[in-house]
Formats: structure tokens, C-alpha cells, sequence
């Protein structure tokens, strides 16, 4: 029997937090890494969302696509570059795709994500802003058809957004009021749902409140508690590709 088998057999949640604990300390000594080493700001902020993509593309299940992406909708307006936009993988296709730039269509974005050096103010606002110039744009929906007629067009999900990093200004953490009245600031398009400081701890306003979770194991909790959302989320509309075609006929 495996060393791991034993530490689950014994104990379970204990084997399991041990394990994600590993995980997180593995991911906090990849982005001490690009910090320590790489001088241009610009690249090493590229390479920590390659760091972040590639966990969630790891856990997340495969009705998700994870990338660094511009959202487009039928009008042609797009959002500002995005690190990271959680959205559909079985229905929608990405457009434009050039290597690691591309387009994703507004219907189809269930989540947005800033990956940071650390959370502030500064950094709380600009996040915001990230995810208001998604918010902002317009998504179709048409009715889908069954077999036994069709369902009505589906209203728009809520997109969620959030900010992720390996460290928090603020000496309480989440837990300061600071802290409280800078994403309380935020209110609409530009607010902000959830967050992650791998030395930190996590805060998502999930359940309408502001939850807090503890430094240890801050990326399992923050994981599963975006998964519980997003499953939430349902499927995205699905998307009028008329509109589209519409734009390339004028």
C-alpha cells in the first residue's frame, strides 16, 4: 500500500487538505519564481496568468474553457484584455484565434479574472474596471429547439469577477475595513465577487454576504467555492449567430 493510501485510509480530510496544501505551495514557489527572476513586468505578469490558466484548466471540468482573451459581441465592441475568462467550451467557439490572442463572444463568458502581484486598492479598482467593460457589452439569446418544440430564449447569466495574487496589502487581511470599504466602492458593472491572496486567504460575496476563508488552503477553498458557483450558472444562452452574420452583410 501506497504512503499516500495509508494517509487516507487514516485520515481523509486530513489527507485530502495535505494535498491541496501541496498544491498551493507549488503554485506560491512558481510565482516567487517569476518575481525573483524575470525583470520585465509585462512578461512576468503573462507568465503568472499562465500559472493561474493552467490550475483551473487542471480542475475545472471540461465544459470550461480557461484564457487570456478580448470579449466581442454582435456590435463589434470588445472588452479590454482579460487575464483570465472562464467560459463556454461545448457550445460557443472562440473567434479570430491567433496563437494566445483571441476572441471570445460575450454570451458566452461565465466568469472574469485579474491575476495581480497583490490586492489594494489600486489594484481593486482597476480589476473592477476589467470586468465592467465585460459586463457592459451585449449578449443574444434565442430559443432552443427540442423535440418537443422549443424552449424560450434564456436571460443572460450574471457574469461573476474577481481578482486573484499572491499577497494582500492590508495587515487584517480580508478581514480589514479597509479592505471592506474599498470592494464595497465597487458597486454594479464594476463590482467584484470573489478574490484569492495565496498568503492571504479568499473573500466571495457568493452567498449575497461577504464569506472569508483562512490563508490555509486558501486556493482549495477558493476552488471549490468557485466551482459551487459557476455549476450555479447553469449553461450560458445560447447565442443568435444571425446577429453576427448581420454585421458581415453590410
Amino acid at each position: 500500500m501506497s504512503k499516500a493510501k495509508e494517509n487516507s485510509k487514516r485520515d481523509g480530510k486530513e489527507y485530502l487538505r495535505n494535498s491541496f496544501a501541496a498544491e498551493q505551495e507549488v503554485l506560491q514557489v512558481k510565482l516567487n519564481l517569476s518575481t525573483t527572476s524575470i525583470t520585465h513586468d509585462g512578461v512576468m505578469g503573462d507568465v503568472n496568468e499562465k500559472h493561474f490558466i493552467e490550475f483551473l484548466l487542471r480542475h475545472l471540468p471540461k465544459r470550461y474553457a480557461v484564457d487570456s482573451a478580448i470579449v466581442i459581441d454582435s456590435n463589434g465592441d470588445t472588452s479590454d484584455q482579460i487575464d483570465i475568462v472562464i467560459y463556454d467550451n461545448q457550445y460557443t467557439p472562440t473567434l479570430l484565434g491567433q496563437h494566445d490572442h483571441r476572441f471570445v463572444p460575450a454570451e458566452a463568458v461565465y466568469a472574469v479574472i485579474e491575476v495581480k502581484p497583490t490586492i489594494n486598492k489600486g489594484y481593486l479598482e482597476y480589476a473592477g474596471n476589467k470586468a465592467a467593460s465585460v459586463r457592459k457589452l451585449e449578449r443574444t439569446s434565442v430559443p432552443i429547439k427540442h423535440a418537443g418544440g422549443e424552449y424560450d430564449p434564456k436571460p443572460p447569466i450574471e457574469i461573476v469577477s474577481g481578482i486573484v495574487a499572491m499577497n494582500i496589502e492590508w495587515a487584517d487581511g480580508f478581514g480589514s475595513q479597509a479592505f471592506h470599504d474599498n470592494l464595497n466602492s465597487l458597486e454594479g458593472e464594476t463590482s467584484l465577487d470573489f478574490g484569492l491572496a495565496l498568503t492571504g486567504g479568499t473573500f466571495d460575496t457568493f452567498s449575497d454576504e461577504i464569506t472569508i476563508g483562512a490563508p490555509d488552503n486558501a486556493l482549495a477553498y477558493f476552488l471549490f467555492r468557485l466551482l459551487e458557483q459557476l455549476q450555479s450558472l447553469g449553461t450560458v444562452p445560447a447565442v443568435d449567430w444571425n446577429k453576427y452574420a448581420e454585421v458581415m452583410a453590410q
